[in-house]
């Protein structure tokens, strides 16, 4: 088991906390975690790109001109992509750019970029993240007590205070513990975990 400090709202160390090994401190996969990342931007591409083909444009229902003696080069519709307002010859068309990845290599890249951020000490532990009222400010001020301003803060379920005075800030994002995944870990400089957060995922990842 790994040890790590346990801070509170005001920065201060109340304690240490273990992380489950199988978790923090797994193989790191960098190949694995590059895929992964890669297939999650892939699938937010909307892939809503279109052009018209030439069966799509309209006109060219008949030909411009007979085929022989007028000295010009011979077309059998306006539509022809060399023509102005024809079809575009090997445009794109709408698709999906999304894969899926095996359930086992997901997990494996997850493990990964969380050992990595561990491995960089760049995991956070806080008691607690609740609100009476959500309030930005005093979001901001926690962070910054935890010197941590630029963060991903996952949160136990429900904790909709947490989530609300988080997401005016523009360098920090949330997520609940178990919809976290290898590029959420990835893009924020630092992991903040509430206790209770923590619990949750090494037990749906143990």
């Amino acid at each position: 088991m790994t040890k790590v400090a346990l801070y509170n709202k005001e920065g201060a160390s109340i304690g240490e906390i273990e992380l489950n090994s199988a978790i923090f401190n797994s193989q790191i996969n960098v190949p694995v975690m590059h895929q992964a990342v890669r297939i999650y931007l892939n699938s937010q591409r909307s892939g809503t790109h279109s052009t018209k083909n030439r069966s799509m444009v309209s006109g060219g229902g008949r030909k411009p001109w007979r085929q022989k003696g007028t000295g010009r080069a011979s077309f059998g519709s306006s539509r022809n992509p060399v023509w102005r307002g024809g079809g575009v010859a090997f445009g794109p068309s709408p698709r999906s750019y999304s894969f899926v990845m095996p359930k086992k290599m997901r997990r494996i890249a997850l493990l990964s970029a969380l050992s990595s951020k561990l491995a960089d000490g760049d995991i956070v532990i806080i008691d607690d993240l609740k609100f009476e009222k959500p309030k930005t400010a005093e979001m901001a001020k926690i962070l910054n007590n935890l010197k941590a301003p630029n963060a991903l803060v996952v949160l136990e379920k429900d904790n909709e205070f947490a989530s609300i005075a988080a997401r005016n800030i523009p360098s920090v994002n949330t997520a609940e513990y178990d919809s976290l995944n290898t590029y959420k870990v990835l893009y924020n400089k630092k992991l903040v975990f509430t206790k209770e957060a923590l619990a949750s995922l090494e037990e749906v990842l143990a």
